[in-house]
């Protein structure tokens, strides 16, 4: 049985997401966090925080943490963008876009779990935009 090149690449993704699940980076605390922003999805029951160190003059990322439960799709995105976050500027956070949470996933993401997928990307710029003092 032969696996067309898009089912294969799909099975790659789904074991990425599978062992960020199990196995997630950067999950802990981060004692000098420069801002935390706690997140939740009650439809889901994720509970999450993210930790972010920015740089001495506030202009990138230097550390970023998370803690808290969830979902499969859910930790795994935060776990996977805890790892793309890291050494981003603060421009380029602002500007990132659900798109980039879905690459990084690299599976289709149906409405009911758009939640779950996007809550690392909603977390880190309501951290951020507070942290700036910006509304959220």
């Amino acid at each position: 049985m032969t696996h067309s090149h898009d089912a294969m690449t799909e099975e790659l993704y789904r074991e990425t997401i599978l062992d960020h699940n199990a196995n997630p980076r950067n999950n802990g605390p981060l004692d000098d966090a420069s801002f935390s922003e706690a997140s939740l999805n009650p439809s889901c029951g994720d509970r999450f925080t993210l930790h972010v160190k920015l740089s001495e003059d506030g202009s990138s990322v230097e550390a970023v943490r998370f803690e808290g439960i969830g979902c499969a799709i859910s930790t795994a995105s935060m776990s996977l963008f805890s790892e793309k976050l890291t050494g981003m500027s603060v421009e380029e956070v602002r500007q990132l876009d659900k798109q980039f949470v879905y690459d990084l996933l690299g599976v289709p993401i149906s409405a009911a779990r758009e939640k779950c997928a996007l809550v690392s990307l909603k977390t880190a710029q309501t951290g951020l935009r507070l942290f700036e003092g910006r509304d959220a």
